[in-house]
């Protein structure tokens, strides 16, 4: 790979905001399908759970497909006067858009329970198999095209991550405030209306931050187009051989499980446990305050520990809070809330800086393949994590 810094502007606050904005797009639909579909098909379409589970099961034998592929399209994309990167978020920002929206379909609540379950298994295939896959194996790869140093790469996992809050700040903290009302009863009702306006407006926020993205972000390393032919045993060797890629991915299977679940939860454990569903607002604004006040100071912290120790500590941490709450299992919300930002903060340490230690393992793998594999080794990282949505 190589960089010309002649032509072009250095890395600066423009890339850094540019790329947060990037994730920011990202997660106004992917957040709100981890924290959101599952409780529109089972309290909205009278879905069974099972078959929701079933749906992201089979997401999951797909992706193994579309995310390699898109990995190798993106590997083998020509460099352009936009970069390697930029011009495949810019196709897909829409159509993910629409899917996302698609997905909250509340008009189709009194159709058959067959085409209901057909419209689910579609529009969810179709969003997150394809179109966010499209964008989100691009713009996941493209942190490497915009620097080659690394501390520049800690910063860009560091704004990505303010970019992931404000997301789930405007998800996690508002939505819940808009989509439930109190019934006749004194109940807390999850409104299918309501779900699908905020779909929308979710939708449109996206396109606006990868338009943002595209805009400010600029890939100024060059890197090299693979144009060897596709070898599958070559490929699953080259990542079977790769002991800090198979290390993050374990990590990323553990962690953000528990992060994931916890904030999914949080729509059945405060109205149902709790009878607040204020309380999910609260416990989200706390978790992702936390994490944005945090993605200030990791990447100087991670300076002098190191990003795998300061991870590991993190971990910890979170996974003291959370057996306790599952120990305790208290009645007091106020409990159950200040150890869910404990905990949720000592996972976002990971979260943090996980971005900047998939470009560290991508460059490994050059150093000891001699082959330069961002969007490849990024797809098998995303599709190990990708999981954890549900």
């Amino acid at each position: 790979m190589s960089s010309d810094a002649k032509t072009v502007k250095p890395f600066g606050m423009r890339d850094k905001i540019g790329y947060a904005m990037g994730d920011f797009g990202n997660d106004f639909t992917f957040t709100l399908s981890s924290s959101f579909l599952l409780k529109f098909y089972t309290d909205v379409m009278g879905v069974s759970p099972g078959l929701v589970g079933l749906m992201m099961l089979l997401a999951r034998v797909v992706d193994a497909f579309t995310d390699t592929i898109m990995g190798q399209v993106v590997d083998r994309s020509p460099y352009t006067k936009s970069g390697k990167f930029t011009p495949w978020i810019r196709r897909f920002m829409g159509p993910v858009a629409v899917a996302s929206f698609l997905m909250y379909a509340t008009w189709f609540k009194g159709m058959p329970m067959g085409f209901k379950v057909f419209w689910m298994f579609f529009t969810y295939l179709l969003w997150g198999s394809v179109c966010y896959t499209g964008v989100n194996i691009p713009y996941g790869s493209m942190a490497s095209a915009i620097s080659e140093k690394p501390e520049d790469r800690t910063q860009l996992s560091s704004w990505r991550t303010i970019g992931a809050t404000f997301a789930g700040t405007a998800i996690g903290v508002i939505l819940p405030m808009c989509v439930y009302y109190t019934d006749a009863a004194g109940n807390q009702v999850f409104s299918g209306t309501r779900m699908s306006i905020a779909a929308a407006v979710c939708s449109i926020c996206a396109v606006i931050c990868y338009i943002i993205c595209t805009t400010l972000t600029t890939e100024r390393v060059k890197l090299e187009t693979k144009t060897e032919p596709f070898s599958l045993s070559k490929m699953v060797k080259q990542i079977a051989s790769s002991r800090p890629l198979i290390g993050i991915i374990i990590a990323a299977i553990v962690l953000l499980l528990s992060q994931l679940t916890m904030s999914s939860m949080n729509n059945y454990v405060f109205p149902n446990y709790f009878g607040s569903s204020v309380g999910v607002s609260i416990a989200s604004f706390c978790g992702y305050f936390l994490m944005f006040v945090l993605a200030f100071v990791a990447p100087s912290i991670a300076k002098k520990v190191g990003k795998k120790e300061l991870s590991a500590v993190g971990a910890v941490v979170g996974a003291v809070c959370f057996f306790l709450m599952f120990l305790l299992r208290t009645k007091n919300m106020t409990l159950y809330i200040v150890l869910y930002a404990i905990g949720y903060l000592g996972v976002a340490f990971f979260t943090i800086l996980v971005w900047a230690m998939i470009t560290d393992v991508i460059d490994e793998d050059e150093i000891r393949t001699g082959v330069r594999s961002d969007g490849t080794i990024y797809s098998v990282y995303s599709f190990a994590k990708f999981p954890l949505n549900f």
